[in-house]
């Protein structure tokens, strides 16, 4: 049985009890009427992004616009004991969003894009670089709605590498992948709950300036095997080893419908 699918809303807790009935109109309502052709009877979830989840059943379909949904159940999903924010190195054309797109499926809570300074890829403080921000944003919010998720990342606002050594401080673990780091990553160690800060650096690597204000802010540098991987593909796999060992890839409660 395949999974239901995920539909964003404002906020599920204004939507009508089990057994009530709403419409799914906008953008959302459009794509589950047009583009994946919901028919009555037929499960899909809906979320607000923040925990909240709202089972239901399609009822018809209101034009091309809008879908009638039944609730079914309604649940909240806990946020994760151990949240992971990734500081993501800006990436050079599509890899950006390839980057925060794997990562998102993988189970980032939260991404900061960072300007590094050996990024090729430049955002500056006018429109362009407030379209590159808004790229991630939909990127991520995409992801998160195609990976069943409850609690959809947030994308801050660019920060430089001393902006990110504050924050880095202010995290109860940072990490910072490198290639010429001792210990691997399945061997520090972790918070039972609280925030681990993960900073994957560009193309060109961290340079050395860059990782001792990381490392001075309290940030502990760490490799994940042998190889080096591509900027747009370390977060995804060091996600991966981090879901295993903080329990994240567990079966939430509440998902299934």
């Amino acid at each position: 049985m395949t999974t239901a699918p995920l539909f964003l809303v404002d906020d599920v807790a204004t939507l009508p009890a089990p057994g009530g009935e709403t419409l799914l109109d906008g953008p959302e309502g459009r794509h589950a009427a047009t583009v994946r052709r919901l028919r009555p009877g037929e499960a899909l979830v809906l979320s607000d992004g923040r925990g909240g989840l709202a089972h239901a059943e399609a009822v018809a379909v209101a034009g091309r616009d809008a879908l009638s949904v039944r609730l079914t159940a309604v649940t909240r999903v806990p946020p994760p004991a151990v949240r992971v924010v990734v500081a993501q190195a800006l990436v050079k054309g599509d890899r950006g969003e390839l980057a925060v797109e794997t990562a998102t499926e993988a189970g980032a809570d939260g991404f900061l894009p960072w300007k590094a300074a050996r990024c090729v890829a430049r955002w500056d403080d006018g429109p362009r670089g407030a379209k590159a921000l808004a790229r991630w944003r939909s990127t991520v919010r995409e992801a998160a709605k195609q990976a069943r998720r409850p609690w959809q990342p947030e994308v801050g606002e660019p920060v430089t590498t001393a902006q990110l050594a504050r924050r880095v401080a202010g995290a109860d673990r940072a990490l910072v992948l490198h290639e010429s780091a001792e210990p691997g990553l399945a061997e520090v160690g972790l918070p039972d709950a609280g925030e681990v800060l993960l900073a994957v650096g560009p193309e060109g690597g961290v340079d050395d300036h860059e990782l001792g204000l990381l490392t001075e802010a309290g940030a502990v540098p760490v490799r994940m095997g042998p190889e080096v991987l591509r900027a747009s593909t370390a977060a995804c796999v060091a996600l991966g080893a981090l879901a295993v060992r903080t329990g994240r890839w567990t079966r939430a409660a509440g998902i299934d419908g």
